[in-house]
Parts: C-alpha cells; sequence; structure tokens
C-alpha cells in the first residue's frame, strides 16, 4: 500500500453507502461512508493521504489511514476508532458547549478542547462562513483535528425583540414569519420548505445545528415564552415539528443537514401563572389534569422522535408530586410514594432514561438547556450538590452535552474522582462525534463565503418566505351589522382612501420611530394608498398593536407576566389612545401582533376590521388590506375572553379543552377559539381577483374577463339582499363560465385554479 501525500488539496471522490441497523439507547448512526456517493475532501492544514488511489485527510498528522480518517468505514467503526486515541481532557471538552466568542473561544477550542460553540450575534451570511472557517482551521489544527459545530437558536423569523437564549438573531437569511405564523397557515408542507430552504442557507454559512425547534404545547397564555411555540394544539404542533425536522435534517443526517435539539422536554407548557422556570419561583412543572402530560405534551416529542430529530434538549423546571395528578403509568413512578423524583429534567433519570428512551423509544443525545450547573445557573433540585456531584447526577440521568460553560474542570474533576465513570463519558461523546461524522465535518468542514452570501440573498427564498407571510395573516372581523365588510380596499375605494398609520408599543419613543417606518414601508408596498400624517385627515387608520413579554423584565418574584394590554401593565400598550383613535377616524383596522394571546376585549370592539400577525412583515398586510391576498391563516390557539378566563385557566390543558367559557367571543358572535379565521367572501373581491388576474396576463383576452364578471352581478345583488339561495344559484352559473373558460383555454391554469378556491369560499 502506497502513500502519497498532497497539502491543501479539494477532491470529489466516491464511496459505497451501506444501511447499518440502529442499535437503540447506545450511540449508533443510520449512514456509512463508502464507494458509490460523492464524498467531498478539503484540508488546509493538515496533510491529504493517498490510499489505493483515494484520498483522506491526515487528521492526526501520523502518516497513516486511521479508521476514524478512512470514510469508506462504516461510522460507529470510526467513532470508536477516534475515541480510542482521545484522552479524557479531550473527550470532556466536547461535553461543553459555549457561547462563541471570537477572542475567548479560540482558547476554549485550544486549551479546553471545545468543539460546540453556539452563536449568538448576528452576523452577514458571508461572515459566517468565513468565522466558520478560521474556527476549523483551528480544530483541524488540533491534535486529532476533530471540527467545529456552530450551533445557534433559529434565526430565520421576523424578530422585533431578540431575546438572549430564545432568537437572538433574525434578517440576514431568508425571513420568515414567527412559529406561531407558521402554525397560523396550517399548512406542513409550506413549513417543511421553509426548512428545506433555512438548512441551505445555514450550511452554507457553517452553521450545522439548531436549538430549536420548540415542541411545547402553550397551555398558559401568559408564557413569556410563548411565540416560540407552534401554539396550543398537540395536533399541528407535531404536523409542524414533524415537517421541521425533515425539512431540516432530511431522511438521514448528511452533508447537507441541519442537525436538530427539539425543546423542552418534557414540554414547557404547563407554567404556573406564566412564570419560567429560569427563574426559581416558577422553577416548578405542575399538573393538575389528570393525564395532560400524555395528552397534551408528550405528543410533539413522540413526533419529533418518529422524524428522527438528532437532539433533545430538556427544560429547566423540574416536575413536582403536590399539585399533580395521576400522569404517569406506574412502573414510571420515582417511588411507591412519589410520581416524580423532584429534580430539573435534565437530571430527572425516570424522565430521560424511562420515559423518554425506554418509552418513548429516542435513540439520540440529550443536550442541556444554557446553564444547569453553576450555583448562579437553574440548578433546581440539586442545590445540595456540588458541581462534579451535579454534573454527575445528569450524565446518569441521560444528559450527554451540556450547555453554557467554559469551565471543564468540575466536569474533569467528576471523572478523576470516580463519580463518572470515563465509559459513561465515551458513551456520551460518541453520540457527537456519530453527529459531526454523519453531517460531513470529518471530510470537509470548510464553507465558500460568497456562496453563502449568495444564497442567504436569494430573491427566491425571499418570494416563498413573503407567501408565508401571507399566508400567516388571520382576519378576525371584518365590520359589523352597521358597516358592512370594510375589507379588502378594492382599487377603486383606495382613490378616496387617506390612511393614518400608529404603531402601539410599552416605548413610547420607539414606537414613534416604528409608526414612521410603518408609514414608509405602506407607501413603499402600495404606492396608490395616500398615507398622511395626522388622524384629523384621515378617513382610515391602521393602528399596529405590538405587545411584548420578557422573562427578564415581565417575570418577576410575586408578579407573574401580564397579558393585559393597557398602560399600566407589562406590555405598556396605551389602549386610551387606540379607543380616542378609533372614535376619531371613520374606519380603522385593527393589526395586534398576536405573540401571546393578549387579552383584546378592551380594543376589539371598537375597530371596523381586526387582523391578527405573528411577526409579520408590512408588505403582507398591505397585500391582505388591498385584497391581493385573500387571508386564509388560522388562530394557532384560543384567545382568552378576559382577565378572569385567564386566571381561572389550568396551566397544564390547553385553551380549546377549558370546560368554561374561556374563548373571546366579538360582537357579531364570533369566538376567538383555535382555527378561527376569515376569508373574502364577497363578490366585490371575486371581481377584483378576476381584474387583477387579467392584468397579470391570465386570461386570453379581455372579453373572457368581462363575460365571467358578468355572472357576478346578480349575484352582487342578491348578496345585498341576503338572499343566501339565489346568491348560490347564480355562483353555480359562474362556475360553469368558470369551467367553459378554463376548457377552451381563454383562462390560465392556476388563474382557474384561484377563482375556483375563491367561489368555493363564497359559496360556503
Amino acid at each position: 500500500m502506497q502513500l502519497r501525500k498532497n497539502t491543501l488539496s479539494k477532491v470529489i471522490i466516491c464511496a459505497l453507502v451501506l444501511v447499518l441497523v440502529i442499535v437503540p439507547v447506545t450511540p449508533s448512526s443510520g449512514i456509512v461512508s463508502g464507494e458509490g456517493s460523492a464524498v467531498d475532501i478539503e484540508t488546509r492544514v493538515k496533510d491529504i493521504i493517498e490510499v489505493d488511489g483515494e484520498r483522506f485527510r491526515d487528521l492526526n498528522a501520523n502518516d497513516e489511514l486511521d479508521v476514524y480518517e478512512d470514510w469508506r468505514l462504516p461510522v460507529e467503526e470510526r467513532v470508536d476508532n477516534l475515541v480510542s486515541q482521545m484522552t479524557v481532557e479531550e473527550k470532556v471538552g466536547m461535553m461543553l458547549i459555549s457561547t462563541f466568542n471570537n477572542e475567548s473561544s479560540r482558547t476554549s477550542l485550544a486549551e479546553d478542547h471545545l468543539r460546540y460553540f453556539i452563536v449568538r450575534d448576528d452576523p452577514e451570511p458571508s461572515d459566517l462562513a468565513s468565522r466558520n472557517n478560521d474556527f476549523q482551521e483551528l480544530g483541524e489544527a488540533s491534535r486529532l483535528g476533530i471540527p467545529v459545530v456552530m450551533t445557534s437558536n433559529p434565526r430565520n423569523h421576523v424578530n422585533p425583540n431578540q431575546t438572549y437564549g430564545h432568537a437572538e438573531a433574525g434578517g440576514q437569511l431568508s425571513t420568515w414569519p414567527g412559529e406561531l405564523g407558521l402554525a397560523a397557515t396550517q399548512d406542513p408542507e409550506l413549513v417543511k420548505e421553509f426548512a428545506q430552504i433555512a438548512a441551505k442557507e445555514w450550511r452554507a454559512a457553517g452553521m450545522h445545528k439548531i436549538y430549536g425547534y420548540m415542541a411545547d404545547v402553550l397551555t398558559e397564555p401568559r408564557w413569556t415564552r410563548t411565540d416560540g411555540t407552534f401554539g396550543e394544539d398537540p395536533e399541528l404542533v407535531s404536523a409542524m415539528i414533524t415537517s421541521i425536522v425533515e425539512g431540516f435534517q432530511g431522511e438521514e443526517l448528511d452533508e447537507n443537514s441541519v442537525s436538530l435539539t427539539i425543546k423542552h422536554f418534557a414540554g414547557g407548557g404547563p407554567r404556573l401563572n406564566g412564570t419560567d422556570p429560569h427563574h426559581e419561583w416558577g422553577s416548578t412543572n405542575v399538573y393538575p389534569t389528570e393525564g395532560s402530560l400524555y395528552t397534551y405534551h408528550l405528543p410533539p416529542f413522540e413526533a419529533a422522535i418518529e422524524a428522527g430529530t438528532t437532539s433533545i434538549m430538556p427544560y429547566y423546571a423540574k416536575p413536582v408530586n403536590e399539585g399533580s395528578a395521576l400522569q404517569l403509568p406506574e412502573h414510571l413512578w420515582y417511588t411507591e410514594e412519589q410520581q416524580f423524583e423532584e429534580v430539573a429534567f435534565a437530571y430527572n433519570e425516570g424522565l430521560l432514561q424511562g420515559l423518554l428512551r425506554d418509552e418513548l423509544g429516542f435513540e439520540g443525545y440529550v443536550n442541556s438547556d444554557t446553564g444547569i450547573i453553576k450555583d448562579s445557573a437553574r440548578p433546581w433540585g440539586v442545590e445540595h450538590l456540588t458541581e462534579p456531584e451535579r454534573y454527575a447526577k445528569a450524565i446518569e440521568a441521560g444528559t450527554n452535552i451540556f450547555s453554557g460553560g467554559t469551565d471543564v474542570d468540575p466536569l474533569l474533576e467528576s471523572v478523576n474522582s470516580g463519580l463518572v465513570d470515563e465509559s459513561a463519558i465515551d458513551n456520551s461523546i460518541s453520540f457527537l462525534l456519530i453527529e459531526m461524522f454523519e453531517l460531513g465535518l470529518f471530510e470537509n468542514p470548510y464553507v465558500d463565503p460568497e456562496r453563502a452570501q449568495e444564497i442567504g440573498d436569494d430573491p427566491e427564498s425571499q418570494a416563498l418566505a413573503d407567501e408565508a407571510h401571507r399566508k400567516s395573516i388571520v382576519l378576525l372581523r371584518n365590520g359589523n351589522d352597521d358597516t358592512g365588510q370594510v375589507l379588502p380596499i378594492s382599487d377603486k375605494e383606495v382613490e378616496d382612501v387617506k390612511l393614518y398609520v400608529e404603531v402601539f408599543e410599552e416605548d413610547e419613543e420607539a414606537a414613534a420611530e416604528a409608526s414612521k417606518g410603518l408609514a414608509e414601508s405602506i407607501k413603499l408596498a402600495d404606492s396608490s394608498i395616500n398615507v398622511v400624517d395626522s388622524p384629523e385627515e384621515a378617513t382610515h387608520a391602521y393602528l399596529a398593536v405590538l405587545p411584548a413579554l420578557s422573562w427578564r423584565e415581565d417575570d418577576t418574584e410575586n408578579d407573574p407576566p401580564s397579558i393585559e394590554l393597557i398602560k399600566d401593565s407589562d406590555t405598556g400598550i396605551d389602549s386610551e389612545r387606540i379607543l380616542e383613535l378609533q372614535e376619531q377616524v371613520e374606519t380603522t383596522i385593527l393589526g395586534v401582533n398576536m405573540t401571546n394571546p393578549w387579552l383584546i376585549n378592551d380594543i376589539e370592539p371598537g375597530a371596523d376590521a381586526v387582523l391578527a400577525t405573528f411577526n409579520t412583515t408590512p408588505d403582507a398586510i398591505v397585500d391582505i388590506i388591498r385584497g391581493k391576498f385573500n387571508p386564509s391563516g388560522k388562530l394557532p390557539y384560543t384567545v382568552p375572553a378576559d382577565k378572569e378566563a385567564v386566571e381561572n385557566n389550568l396551566s397544564d390543558v390547553p385553551g380549546y379543552a377549558e370546560t368554561f367559557d374561556y374563548a373571546y367571543t366579538n360582537e357579531v358572535g364570533d369566538e376567538y377559539a383555535l382555527g378561527f379565521g376569515l376569508s373574502y367572501k364577497n363578490t366585490s373581491y371575486l371581481k377584483s381577483k378576476i381584474d387583477r388576474l387579467e392584468e397579470d396576463g391570465e386570461f386570453a383576452n379581455h372579453g373572457a374577463a368581462q363575460s365571467l364578471k358578468a355572472k357576478l352581478n346578480p349575484v352582487e345583488e342578491f348578496e345585498k339582499q341576503g338572499e343566501s339561495q339565489k346568491v348560490i344559484k347564480h355562483m353555480e352559473k359562474f362556475n360553469k363560465k368558470l369551467i367553459q373558460l378554463e376548457g377552451k383555454g381563454f383562462i390560465s391554469k392556476s388563474g382557474y385554479e384561484e377563482l375556483k378556491k375563491d367561489a368555493s369560499n363564497l359559496t360556503k
């Protein structure tokens, strides 16, 4: 066997793909590299060696092809070989994830052997890529050449309130509605497409792993992390999570995948009074409703496991027995007398090993939440233990990697003192190395910064994101008996519209600036809208209400978060000003950014139309108001009726399952419950749609469009008279005409499908 060295080479080589049987609980890989698939090799520090005409990275610089360097071999064999060559210090370093810092992280990598870093800033994709390359060179230069894994919280969503540990970034890649907005689309295929696009952007920029997404089911409306959930319906949340995993990871983890850490097991939703376990006063999970854990909170995690999520993150909270009804089967009880061991989920062997692995069949690794070890952090239920003892208990419970620290000494001490057997460390890092091998990082961890920027700026990706924004908006109310429908504003009507715009936030100075920005955005989105500077000039007003809650500022001891939209509350929304404008301006459109199920009972009745948005772009809102898009979004949760409803809700049960009149009901009798949302159903909307389709060239000629509009004239008259049966009868004639035009090729297939759907909605 002849060896030949080459430096700084990049080649494409072929490999045979084999299928391995996955062994439960112990680390295992579903992918084997071998002949038949293209393997991309790049090195920048170490040499490349050639064996039997194939090329490999000589990562430990011994001029030999080690098993772990041989991409033709099964991943498990490569992992076992690499683990056998690692020192205990190198192993321990791999089990910590620290916040990325361009200076200190270099030291952590070189001296403490850390390889996982969480990125919390928001640079351009090209800068992310260059940073990745710098750190991959440092990893390659180390003794064994182990690569680096760059991690982040989600960064593909409109993010007006960036929150540490939640969603620190947004706007540099394709920008989609928030998670609640994705849920409001009710479209799992769209969400999968989002995840596929985002995965391509992430990998191009040298990002490999997501702390996300949240599989928590919302069961307490005051929770400050509601906006990171997919709502309150376990079935819908499960569908969203399945799409997220399948889209980001693919069928199997490979060099195109982004590895997911689904959170927060066993469900962060049961928040008593909305308080969060970032704080000691919110550190418990109480389950007052029998069976709520299995009925509501576990299904999305089961979906994530079925879809193949790489890892799962337990929440900070600890389950408690007092106040909890029966949840666990008898064989999972902590003792004969205690259902739960009252320690945080990351320390809880009964729930991680017994429930997550043995009962639900999870075969990936467990990634702790940030900061569970130190006294100054969140070691709920194990405060009496030393730091080495906490590591030992968490590892024994089933936690494999620890987020939020750079100090390896306590973990190293737990091994050296015998609290943790080195075999347990080997087990944990084997999970992590499998992830690295399957992501292709041992063959080529480097990326092209120019390509990263090009992919991040791809207008086609943003066009799909814009479609999701439009689909996410929920039309809650459209006029009343006195006004009739006030939306959409047609091309003819807009000529007489003078629109005043005002934004409402807690910070009045920020709100004033945001009002100017939103007004400019609306002008740019639709130049036909005449935006005026004062309500006195206006015929219409768009009032954008943007409440926000923070677990840092609004969740304080003995003062749980409030979702009231009033000045003297955590949201700080000036409801009195909103009511004044509703009285002053003839037609007001209220747009509420529903990142929590806010109490809108004071400000909703005075509006003429109401939209629910979920971190949505101004362009999408304009498209809804002007009728360029027929609203199709549905509420992903139930909006509570009032403060009393909130205070009486069961913290472990979704709003739709409450046993009293929990949902808000508007003056026309519509309940703002899970799944509610209106569409435009009047004839004038259909006529406007025909005009727009004609402008877009979807009709063969003007006469075809006009003949179709003519069929709507009697429909419009009977609609005004409330003659529903006659409306239906004449809509049948419209549909026949539509089919006739499509059959003769006078309307495009896409135009036909759009009008067919809208006609069906009107008839319903």
